[in-house]
């Protein structure tokens, strides 16, 4: 699992990249990730300040900026 802590920001980053912005239910799917490891990308992309957060329709969605 370490060797692959980079890895899962690049993989978050390209799915958002294609898709514009996602609700963070989707992403796991798109980006084949299981859902804490999504978690700890976001957080990762959001302190290199790569990300975006908002609120549609109730649903949080997750853009790059």
């Amino acid at each position: 699992m370490v060797s692959t802590i980079g890895e899962e920001p690049g993989k978050v980053w390209r799915t958002l990249d294609g898709n514009g912005g996602l609700s963070v239910v989707v992403i796991p799917r798109r980006a084949g990730l299981p859902r804490p490891l999504v978690e700890r990308a976001i957080g990762w992309l959001a302190r290199e300040n790569k990300v975006v957060f908002d609120k549609v329709k109730n649903v949080e969605v997750v853009a790059l900026r």
